[in-house]
């Protein structure tokens, strides 16, 4: 009985005759009488990111975004404050980078919470 590799399986070569399953050996390893299993670790990628940005506007007042920073995305009121006052001077600023499913998850609770509250405080998310 011949044994033959396959990627990282061994498959019996009982099909041949003896002289034949030898003859393919030799070609295959140049006679060196030893095979190697090369086993594979499989590769994970990495999740994508999103950045979680919250928009300025004329209404939404200071106070409850700093409310909005500290709740939602777990700042405390010194960076919540200086995050808000970045959106209020450029327009935009951001929250936290995070997987998909988090920073989807994070807009929603911030918008239904804005709605909520009558305040049109707007928060969207982007692929880093």
């Amino acid at each position: 009985m011949i044994l033959q590799t396959t990627r990282n399986t061994v498959v019996e070569r009982q099909d041949l005759p003896l002289s034949m399953a030898d003859d393919d050996r030799k070609r295959r390893d140049a006679g060196s009488g030893t095979a190697v299993i090369a086993k594979t670790k499989p590769q994970t990628k990495r999740p994508s990111l999103y950045r979680v940005l919250l928009l300025n506007d004329d209404y939404t007042p200071m106070e409850f975004v700093v409310h909005v920073l500290e709740r939602f995305f777990n700042k405390d009121r010194e960076a919540a404050t200086r995050i808000m006052l970045h959106v209020h001077h450029n327009g935009i600023g951001e929250c936290g980078i995070f997987t998909y499913e988090v920073a989807e998850t994070k807009v929603t609770q911030v918008m239904d919470f804005a709605r909520k509250h009558h305040h049109p405080l707007q928060c969207v998310m982007e692929k880093k």
